[in-house]
């Protein structure tokens, strides 16, 4: 199988991760669904490869998210999300070029997001406070995200001065 390596790929992650700005200050509010530091700890093990499809599903879960029937509650800028999604969209995109669509994808970080979901805006009938809340979320997955993509572009480098 070859090798995938970050210079392979088309994008670049730094954008997603400065563009969730489109609604002020965060709430203070804890999440009823503890966050999934266990998945990020034991991605930051696994092959580049692996690394890559989860950050692409990652991406594609959060993005589900706000594709909701019921976002008329939400306070943010319409015209800044929309932006936001379009470049996650185009980052999928970019990682769908990477990876194969047919890698396994990770069960539990589709539950986590499911029960994110369910436990948020679904109970809530999409509250104000239920997208805050995602929102908060949303953020503190791309912030370990884009830590992930850090690791591996060092990851990368490193094999290549190795060669």
């Amino acid at each position: 199988a070859a090798h995938v390596t970050v210079q392979n790929c088309k994008w670049s992650f730094n954008k997603v991760h400065q563009q969730q700005r489109s609604g002020g200050q965060l709430t203070d509010q804890q999440s009823p669904v503890p966050f999934p530091d266990k998945l990020y700890r034991r991605i930051r093990m696994n092959k580049v490869e692996s690394q890559l499809v989860f950050i692409r599903d990652s991406l594609e879960l959060i993005s589900d998210l706000y594709h909701h029937d019921n976002l008329s509650s939400a306070t943010w800028d319409s015209v800044k999300t929309e932006h936001f999604l379009t470049v996650i969209d185009r980052q999928i995109d970019g990682l769908n070029t990477c990876v194969s669509r047919q890698m396994d994808g990770y069960s539990r970080l589709r539950k986590y997001y499911r029960r994110l979901e369910t436990c948020t805006v679904y109970r809530t009938g999409g509250s104000t406070a239920s997208w805050e809340l995602i929102r908060k979320e949303t953020k503190l997955h791309l912030e370990r995200l884009y830590l992930l993509v850090a690791s591996i572009r060092r990851r990368s480098s490193a094999t290549q001065q190795q060669l």
